[in-house]
């Protein structure tokens, strides 16, 4: 298997969740990626990628909330 395909992977998985996030919270991607970046999010999004790539997209988007010290948006 190609030996860039699990990096390719997670950097899939990072703009994915930039952009739900973007739509979760009614900025633009490029303020989410700032945000994700300046927290140390974007990071933590590759170190966990195995434990993060399965969860549900509602329980992403609190536990993003959550790291980003906000309240969960119902």
């Amino acid at each position: 298997m190609y030996k860039g395909s699990k990096a390719m992977s997670k950097t899939s998985f990072k703009i994915f969740c930039i952009e739900f996030y973007a739509n979760h919270t009614g900025k633009t991607g490029p303020e989410v990626y700032a945000e994700f970046e300046k927290s140390g999010l974007l990071r933590e999004l590759d170190e966990d990628y195995e434990d993060l790539h399965g969860m549900g997209m509602e329980a992403l988007m609190q536990m993003i909330d959550e790291y980003l010290g906000k309240e969960s948006a119902s």
